[in-house]
């Protein structure tokens, strides 16, 4: 039997039917190998499959030998198990920040890594269309720039914008510039995903702070050869830390709250805070806990969702403030409430 101009590659496409065409419940014979062979331009004899088969094996290959009604051979283990490659199309499905179309790509590709059986049944399981997704399609090449200035150790610019409501355009809802147009310069440190959205965290060397900026909404990255700065800042910086603090990635003064929960709130609290957190007995219902949090719209609409489960203890001055944002909002139900009251 002459060989094909393919001979040297016949071992990979073995290995390549396998990976794609078996698992647990199906396998192939070793006919169904040669014809597989033949159409790749690859001659083969079955003795030669049943070496080539044992050289795969001696590799590290999970092949196993299955007699039935015909003998057939099946891949069974891969890099990556049924269940974990269904959490990964459920993180991607999910996921804000990546637009429906990369989410169908990346899906695909991952249907990629098992049996086209199995990447039926991962198929299946995928519902994008009408997700509430990013439009910005950049996303995935600014992460790709951040990643470059963090292991180059520099600094970037970049444009930084937000949405805005303008009823004399045709759209209404419109995307604008921040700070005027003014570029935003800005040492990069770490990339962090929180609440369904990726955020850059870096270091503001005008104002002297640590700030968090949303990749999505960053524009025209350039990766400077301005030598990043903020070395000292984040020797002491802890991301999960920052993370409990700054409540739905807004920023804010950092102040040291004393606050008073429930008993039954506990698992809410730990689940926002973390295990790390001081807390002490108020009564048989209740405990104490003293946190550090930023204060924001989003930490007084988290205080707000828990209700009478919790109250700010101190500092007086933050008790007073909620107290307020509670009577401002009241106050848009007034007519409401003095229906209930009659």
């Amino acid at each position: 039997m002459s060989k094909g101009p393919n001979q040297k590659q016949k071992l990979l496409y073995i290995q390549k039917l396998l990976e794609e065409k078996t698992d647990e419940k199906h396998g192939v014979t070793v006919n169904e190998i040669i014809e597989y062979l033949e159409d790749k331009g690859i001659s083969a004899e079955r003795k030669a499959i049943y070496t080539d088969i044992k050289t795969l094996q001696d590799f590290g290959m999970d092949i196993e030998k299955c007699k039935s009604k015909a003998v057939t051979y099946r891949l069974l283990s891969r890099d990556f198990e049924m269940p974990e490659l269904k959490l990964l199309v459920d993180a991607v499905q999910s996921s804000k920040f990546i637009t429906e179309k990369k989410s169908l790509e990346l899906i695909k590709k991952v249907e990629g890594l098992t049996s086209k059986y199995e990447g039926k049944l991962l198929n299946r399981q995928v519902v994008v269309s009408n997700r509430v997704k990013t439009m910005n399609e950049k996303i995935y090449y600014n992460i790709d720039k951040i990643h470059n200035a963090i292991d180059e150790g520099k600094r970037i610019h970049f444009y930084y914008y937000e949405w805005s409501v303008n009823f004399n355009s045709g759209e209404k809802v419109v995307k604008r510039k921040r700070r005027e147009g003014k570029i935003y310069k800005v040492s990069p440190w770490a990339l962090t995903w929180d609440d369904e959205n990726y955020y850059l965290i870096g270091y503001d060397g005008s104002s002297d702070k640590i700030k968090h900026y949303r990749v999505d909404k960053m524009d025209k990255i350039v990766i400077t050869e301005e030598v990043r700065d903020g070395q000292d800042k984040f020797k002491r910086f802890n991301l999960a830390t920052y993370s409990k603090r700054v409540f739905g990635m807004f920023g804010g003064q950092e102040v040291e709250l004393k606050l008073m929960f429930s008993n039954d709130l506990i698992g809410v609290v730990i689940d926002r805070l973390g295990k790390d957190i001081f807390i002490s007995k108020a009564s048989e219902n209740s405990f104490f806990a003293n946190v550090k949090v930023n204060l924001s719209p989003q930490f007084y609409g988290w205080l707000f969702a828990l209700g009478t489960g919790v109250k700010v203890v101190s500092p007086q001055w933050v008790s007073e403030e909620y107290a307020k944002r509670i009577n401002s909002v009241a106050g848009l139900y007034k007519h409401n409430i003095n229906q209930i009251t009659e």
